[in-house]
Order: structure tokens, then C-alpha cells, then sequence
């Protein structure tokens, strides 16, 4: 029989809802992210890095791109025979088929995929955090604290602990009370999403409350294991941490990449943060081209002027067009002399000549005021922006657009322009 002593639960299927027209598409795990990268490459190296050598990814939404990603697992090192990387979507069975309804009721569907591989420990994860950490430190203070379920936390500023699942902990780190995004947060140690579970005591619990609707670990799994007198650890992280659900957060993950001092390193030696990255040509920058503190992937032509952005692979950039403090994913075309400020174009988008984007002042957006904000342009993928029009700030443009659809050539701050259809 397969023996591991930890597996790894990766849950890769959200929407994304937040990310507005980014995850249109596409799974929020499966975004691009510093160029070259998609997000769910972070706990995936994460694994591989920390010795965790079997992965169950949970795909749900827009999956097609995530599992072309993942493939079989090579550059990861989790193509293997016994254990490696495998995909795990819904399926049907002979009695009744659902969709995942909850992060506990994804795993609970999968229990026939543990039980294969009779571990000690369950590592479960999210596929949508950028960070950097050790799981085996993790498990092995789980295991010197006799833990049934151990809770990587970390501090945040007490004003936004409402935001979050919040644990108390007596001094030996033992959790004493879990509090579901409170209104008054009793303590600012938030949970991270990330959780061991020993096994039989996860097995236990996600047949219990199998009939549970949309089980989920932070509304029902934790109570019920704190309810019956688990031991439950909190593990205290403190390297950096991000949650890239909003655009506000997204961009600003990005935008880190690029200072002077990276707060989060992507050239580290020791932790290297693996991807499927295609064979590309180097970039070509011409000769009157200025960069300035940006990231450039491979394949791209630079003919403009970058500044503080990050550019994903096959990006070209004509002659005469600035780009600024903004993020272009792989395969975006933008034409002569144009102003980007402050955008995230996503893939295969073709911006046409003498465009601007980003300029105006700053309203909220009418529909999505809280998805399109931040002084941020969203352009979803696959879409085309027409020659010689404005776009303010607070906007999205998703699909092919023509210059018919931008009143006196100018879509205003705050506006959104959604159209049906594909590029052909």
C-alpha cells in the first residue's frame, strides 16, 4: 500500500468574482502575475520547495487554462509515478453528481483520492495567494504541539481583522476561540486559509458534516473541530503574505515586484518559484526605447517607453507609446503612440493606435463600484480597443470594441463597456 506522510489539497476553483473582467474567462488561479508567472504557481513551488511531493489541485470555473498549465506536472518536479501533481475535477457518480458547493465539500468529494495514499497529515491550501512558506516548518511544529488541526495565522492591522477569520490563542499557541470575519475582532491574528490537518481527525469531520450545505472549512470544519475539544494550533507566519482578490490588491502585488528592495523576491536561489513557461525568443528593446524599473518577459518588442510596469511574454509595444505603472499580460499588442497610465490589460488584447487610457478624474464606477476602483483601466482578454479614443479611470472594457461603441471617441471614468462576442 502507498504510504505519504503529508499530501497537499490545492483549491484552485474559484471565480474570482472581484477580479471583474480578468476572471471572465479564466479561474482566479490561473491569472498571470509578475510577467511570467500565473498565481497558483506560488503554492505549487511552495509544495515542491517544501517537500511535499503529492498535490491534489481541486479545479472548478474556467479550468481549461489552469489544467493546461499544470499539465503533468513537470516544471514543478510533480510529474511522478506515485503521488506528483493531479487534477481533480467535479465527476459524476452513480448515485448523485454536484458541483464542489464549499471548500470543505470539494475535499469531501475527494476523499477516495486521499484515502489512496493513507497519509498522516492533510495539507490543505489555497490557489490564490502569493507568498512564499516552509509547510514543513508547519507540520513540524503541528507535530511537537500534538495538534489535531494546525491554523497558519499572521497579524494584520486591527482595522481590517473584521475582514478575515480571527483566532484567540492562549501563550503555548493553542487556539482558545475562532471568530468567523467578527465585527469586533478579539485579537488580529488572522487565519491564512492554510490548515494540516491530522487525518483521521479531517476524515471524521468531513463525513459528519457531509450533509452540511456549502461545507466550508472556515464557517464548519474548524468550529466543529474546536466544538469537540480538538486541539487546535495556530502557526504564526510573518514573511510576506498577499491576498490578490481585488484589483486593488492584484496590482499592488505586482507593482511590489518592481521596487527597488522587492518586498517579495522573485530571484531568490534558495526558493525558487517554478512555472510552464513556453520556449520564447529573448525581448528586442530598440534603440530609442527608454525602461525605467519594470519587468519584461521574454519575446517581447519594445519600441515605446516603459516605467514602473510589468510586462508578460510576446508583448509589443510601438514606437512612440508610453506605458506607466501598469500591468500588460502575454501576447498584448499596443500600436504608435499611445499613453497607458495605471492599466491591466489582460492577454491577446490589441490596443489600436493614439490611444489613452487611464485619464480623466476619479469617479466611481457605475456598476461594479467596488470591483472598478482605485484609479485603475481594466481590459479584459481577447479584446480590442479602436484606434484614436480616450478611456477614463475606474473603467472596464471586455470583448471587441469598435470606435461606434465610444461616444465623441471617449469612454468617461467610471463607465463600463461589456460587449458580447468573440474575436475572430
Amino acid at each position: 500500500m502507498i504510504k505519504k506522510e503529508m499530501i497537499a489539497m490545492l483549491l484552485a476553483g474559484g471565480q474570482g468574482s472581484r477580479l471583474g473582467v480578468l476572471t471572465a474567462k479564466v479561474a482566479k488561479p490561473a491569472v498571470s502575475f509578475g510577467g511570467k508567472y500565473r498565481i497558483i504557481d506560488f503554492p505549487l513551488s511552495n509544495c515542491i520547495n517544501s517537500g511535499v511531493d503529492t498535490v491534489g489541485v481541486l479545479t472548478q470555473y474556467q479550468p481549461l487554462r489552469l489544467n493546461t498549465h499544470i499539465g503533468i506536472g513537470i516544471p514543478w518536479d510533480l510529474d511522478r509515478n506515485v503521488g506528483g501533481v493531479t487534477v481533480l475535477p467535479p465527476y459524476e457518480k452513480s448515485t448523485n453528481s454536484e458541483w464542489y458547493t464549499g471548500t470543505a465539500n470539494a475535499i469531501y468529494q475527494n476523499l477516495n483520492y486521499m484515502e489512496t495514499y493513507n497519509p498522516d497529515y492533510v495539507l490543505i491550501l489555497s490557489g490564490d495567494h502569493i507568498y512564499k512558506m516552509d509547510y514543513e516548518v508547519m507540520l513540524d511544529e503541528h507535530k511537537a504541539s500534538n495538534a489535531d488541526v494546525t491554523i497558519a495565522v499572521m497579524p494584520v492591522p486591527m482595522e481590517e481583522a473584521s475582514r478575515f477569520g480571527i483566532v484567540v490563542t492562549d501563550e503555548e499557541g493553542r487556539i482558545t476561540e475562532f471568530q468567523e470575519k467578527p465585527e469586533n475582532p478579539s485579537s488580529n491574528l488572522a487565519s491564512m486559509g492554510i490548515y494540516i490537518f491530522s487525518w483521521p481527525v479531517l476524515r471524521d469531520a468531513l463525513i459528519k458534516l457531509s450533509e452540511q450545505p456549502n461545507c466550508d472549512f472556515g464557517k464548519h470544519i474548524i468550529p466543529y473541530c474546536f466544538e469537540n475539544d480538538k486541539n487546535l494550533q495556530a502557526y504564526e507566519f510573518n514573511g510576506y503574505w498577499k491576498d490578490v482578490g481585488t484589483l486593488g490588491s492584484y496590482w499592488e502585488a505586482n507593482m511590489e515586484l518592481i521596487d527597488i528592495i522587492p518586498e517579495f523576491n522573485l530571484y531568490e536561489e534558495f526558493w525558487k518559484i517554478y512555472t510552464n513557461s513556453s520556449n520564447l525568443p529573448p525581448q528586442y528593446i530598440s534603440e530609442n526605447s527608454v525602461i525605467e524599473k519594470s519587468i519584461i518577459s521574454n519575446g517581447s518588442e519594445i519600441y515605446g517607453d516603459v516605467h514602473s510596469s510589468v510586462l508578460g511574454a510576446g508583448v509589443t509595444i510601438g514606437k512612440g507609446t508610453v506605458i506607466k505603472d501598469s500591468i500588460i499580460m502575454q501576447d498584448v499588442t499596443i500600436g504608435e503612440n499611445c499613453v497607458i497610465n495605471k492599466a491591466i490589460i489582460a492577454e491577446d488584447t490589441v490596443i489600436g493606435a493614439n490611444v489613452t487610457l487611464g485619464i480623466g478624474s476619479e469617479v466611481p464606477n457605475k456598476d461594479k463600484p467596488a470591483i472598478y476602483a482605485g484609479g485603475l483601466v481594466t481590459i479584459g482578454e481577447n479584446s480590442v480597443v479602436p484606434a484614436d479614443v480616450q478611456v477614463g479611470v475606474n473603467t472596464a472594457i471586455s470583448g471587441v470594441t469598435t470606435k461606434e461603441d465610444y461616444k465623441d471617441s471617449m469612454l468617461a471614468s467610471g463607465e463600463t463597456l461589456i460587449k458580447a462576442g468573440e474575436r475572430v
